[in-house]
């Protein structure tokens, strides 16, 4: 394996009003291996079922520690972008590199590195969710405190339930918890607060924003304009399989507001 280094640390933004002492930060920070420019590059990415084109010529990249949050309708190809990125399926034709690694196929030590929360959860109904929370930080050199990271998003409240008895919005946070607890360099999210109530959704930013402080890169899937708005430091943009715009929310947005340039790229597409 590559030598380990050290990485810089940066400054945590200001926590919102009432948040809970950091999880991610210097002094529980592991060593990071050397960075690259661009955390994940997806070029020319096709992905067909059959005849119908999940991705058509996809092309969107995620800059390293940034918070890049994918938009797009139904049907976009987000979730098949995500899934390819994260070496569960395999591109029809262009590339896909997460950490300057094509992730199919790709090793332990470079899945070590990548955090994901899906849609479908995947989570293991027959767990209690600190049993299975500690069962997976066991699999990491240098894991998240797994009481801290139950705190933070409430599940502490639930431990003893089992997860086919979760409601929704605690799965996800089970699910969060689960991507999280390794302490991952790329860290992909399909919509992780669907289901969440308002409070919940302000838990969520904040310990998404100490992630990205503590020096990982975050790549969002999200239907939520005050989500993409919130949190983004970088801003994707798929309709019909491609890439509709791509850049800071600044270059992105620009005098118009989020809403108005999303439902017009969007509807340009599907037209």
């Amino acid at each position: 394996m590559t030598a380990l280094i050290p990485r810089p640390q940066q400054p945590p933004p200001p926590p919102t009003a009432g948040a809970a002492a950091p999880l991610f930060g210097a002094q529980s920070s592991p060593h990071r291996l050397p960075r690259v420019k661009a955390a994940v590059q997806i070029a020319e990415l096709t992905r067909r079922f059959g005849t119908v084109p999940a991705c058509d010529g996809m092309t969107w990249s995620a800059p390293q520690g940034s918070i890049t949050i994918v938009l797009g309708p139904n049907g976009a190809g987000k979730t098949t972008a995500v899934e390819c990125a994260v070496g569960l399926q395999r591109p029809d034709g262009g590339s896909v590199r997460v950490l300057d690694t094509e992730p199919w196929l790709a090793s332990p030590d470079h899945r070590a590195r990548v955090g994901v929360m899906l849609q479908a959860g995947g989570l293991p109904n027959g767990s209690k969710p600190l049993t299975l929370l500690h069962h997976l930080a066991s699999f990491y050199a240098h894991p998240a405190p797994v009481a801290g990271l139950a705190a933070r998003l409430g599940i502490d409240s639930f431990a003893r339930t089992t997860v086919r008895r979760l409601s929704g919005g605690q799965k996800q946070r089970v699910a969060l918890a689960a991507a999280l607890v390794g302490r991952p360099e790329v860290v992909f999210l399909d919509e992780p607060t669907a289901g969440l109530d308002p409070h919940g959704r302000l838990d969520v930013y904040d310990l998404l924003r100490e992630v990205q402080a503590d020096g990982a890169t975050l790549v969002v899937t999200t239907h939520s304009f005050e989500e993409a708005q919130t949190l983004a430091t970088h801003l994707v943009v798929l309709a019909d399989g491609r890439t509709a715009a791509e850049g800071t929310p600044a270059d992105v947005v620009g005098s118009s507001s989020l809403e108005q340039v999303y439902f017009a790229l969007t509807r340009k597409a599907q037209s």
